[in-house]
């Protein structure tokens, strides 16, 4: 048991409460490459090797515009991972992760 997790109250340890953490980009983020990633997202959503990861996300209930941010975030990571390892890409690997 951590101290700085509880606190004694009335005689009884409690939990104290979570600090409420700020979550997504912070302010210094790059605006551009936000655009870029989000303009390439709806382009891939309609057509290209993410369609079908898309879809996936909007038939398990997610709305249209988180699965999008989803496919944002998912073609940043592809370009990081193909930037650093120099493969080309593989539009099967896509589809294998989102099984």
């Amino acid at each position: 048991m951590n101290p700085r997790d509880h606190e004694v109250e009335d005689g009884r340890v409690k939990r104290k409460q979570k600090v409420i953490q700020t979550r997504g980009l912070n302010e210094d983020y790059h605006r551009r490459l936000k655009s870029i990633f989000k303009s390439a997202a709806v382009h891939a959503c309609g057509c290209g090797a993410y369609t079908e990861y898309y879809e996936g996300l909007l038939k398990n209930g997610m709305r249209p515009e988180m699965a999008r941010l989803v496919v944002a975030r998912k073609l940043a990571a592809t370009v990081l991972a193909v930037w650093k390892s120099g493969e080309a890409f593989d539009e099967q690997r896509i589809m294998s992760q989102a099984a």
